[in-house]
């Protein structure tokens, strides 16, 4: 017997008494993929990011864990809702223009304390004090560097489209006005190498390719160690007292831990690891969060439909995007349909083993948005559910 049909006999043991659609965190590797990300962080610690699980009771089990620290969220009403459920470090990775979020915040001493919100213009400074409402409350901000890569004269950019402040100056800039601003505390400094930390540079039958990502990323890094390092440099002049620098992602923790200007890293989707997160040289993951989908047709020799299991991943659109059948091996998706909306066929030798209200597990592509589509995870340990959780969605939570 194969690992992998050795997981899918636990997890059918598992969730024998459960009807699918169900989703399962198996907690031994969600447990072990924790560890591996501390072992690559080098000792600097890992702020969780919450958009890649989005679930309370697993945000909690990894910060109980050593080497981890804080929470990296992704919209203000989330942050405000965490901080009030207890977690005391909240990084807020994107700019907000929720205004009634930001009266609640400047009007509460426990969440200002507690939230840190992301800026890149001075524009957002003045829509949250326009916000205000009376509210008094120093606002923690955070600023983040564009961490893009410019090659051929800057004719070329690789990375994402997110701050436009690419140089030291400009971060510095920044940070002296907010140090001229009343209510405003400047506290740290992000930079998100996501064509570094989120693009695989091993990519399945394409090994040109896989080379051209890797010479990228290597020049990417060096380019970005020498800029990072300016601009804390520039932006310490101002805040000397600056609580954090943050970078990383799952892809790159080694990398972006070896530069002596970070002080933490970024990951969360490095606990699940998703389909997306296969194809890398730097590190090696087990699946841990999976979502099963019942037999419910078998059309055909050599063909079974599961019920929906249409639920594509967020970015440019492709197959890439999709979940993948994952247990037991060898299905595929029939070409003309893929992962449908109410309904599924996948071909491939284990079909005919397959009987109507057997699960079939996927794999999702990205990691919490697994999360928007189930309102409970099962816990998995061993053969057996030890625990059943809510996600965001359970708790009467859709932030995005």
């Amino acid at each position: 017997m194969t690992a992998r049909a050795a997981d899918r006999a636990r997890y059918d043991r598992a969730t024998a008494h459960l009807d699918a659609p169900v989703a399962i965190v198996d907690l031994d590797a969600f447990d072990a993929n924790a560890d591996d990300l501390v072992r690559r962080a080098g000792g600097k610690p890992i702020r969780v990011a919450s958009k890649s699980v989005r679930c309370r009771a697993l945000l909690e089990r990894v910060l109980a864990r050593e080497g981890f620290a804080g929470i990296m969220s992704f919209t203000l009403a989330e942050s405000l809702w965490l901080a009030r459920s207890g977690f005391d470090d909240v990084l807020l990775a994107y700019p907000s223009a929720d205004r009634s979020g930001f009266a609640e915040l400047a009007a509460d001493p426990k969440l200002a304390a507690a939230v840190t919100v992301m800026v890149d213009d001075p524009a957002q400074l003045r829509l949250i004090d326009e916000a205000r409402n009376g509210g008094t409350e120093e606002v923690r901000v955070c600023l983040e560097l564009d961490t893009s890569f410019k090659a051929l004269g800057g004719k070329v950019r690789i990375g994402a489209l997110r701050s436009p402040l690419h140089s030291p100056v400009q971060v510095a800039a920044l940070a002296r006005a907010i140090a001229r601003r009343p209510g405003f505390k400047l506290v740290g400094v992000m930079a998100y190498e996501g064509h570094v930390a989120g693009v695989g540079d091993a990519v399945e039958g394409h090994p040109a390719r896989s080379r051209a990502i890797r010479m990228m990323q290597a020049a990417a890094r060096k380019e970005l160690a020498e800029r990072r390092a300016e601009t804390i440099a520039a932006v310490r002049g101002v805040a000397p007292e600056l609580e954090f620098v943050n970078g990383g992602g799952t892809g790159s923790v080694q990398h972006t831990a070896a530069e002596r200007a970070v002080t933490e890293i970024a990951a969360g989707s490095g606990l699940f690891v998703p389909r997306l997160f296969d194809n890398y040289t730097s590190f090696s993951g087990r699946p841990a969060a999976l979502f099963a989908q019942p037999v419910v047709r078998r059309p055909g020799v050599g063909i079974v439909t599961v019920l929906g299991g249409g639920y594509p991943a967020s970015g440019v659109a492709g197959a890439d995007r999709s979940p993948v059948p994952y247990l037991p091996e060898g299905l595929r998706y029939d070409p003309q349909e893929g992962a449908g909306e109410v309904q599924t066929p996948l071909h491939g030798p284990p079909a005919d083993d397959l009987l109507i209200g057997d699960k079939v597990w996927f794999r999702h592509a990205k990691a919490g948005e697994l999360c928007e589509r189930f309102d409970t995870l099962r816990l998995v340990e061993g053969d057996e559910v030890t625990a059943s959780v809510p996600t965001y969605r359970g708790e009467g939570h859709t932030f995005l």
